[in-house]
């Protein structure tokens, strides 16, 4: 599995795991704000790989 592949992958879940999380509780609880967090920093990491990829296909 490629390194895009394992990041999509891990955001998904992240995605599914934060919406749960979410369930009756406010954006500002703590237990939100860590799981928003995390998925947002695999979203960078992921933005990070694109920009590396398309940088190599150049």
């Amino acid at each position: 599995m490629s390194e895009l592949d394992e990041i999509v992958n891990q955001i998904e879940e992240l995605r599914s795991s934060t919406i749960k999380v979410k369930e009756d509780k406010c954006y500002t609880n703590l237990e939100v704000v860590a799981a928003c967090h995390e998925l947002h920093t695999a979203l960078d990491r992921y933005q990070g790989i694109l920009m590396r990829v398309k940088e190599e296909d150049k």
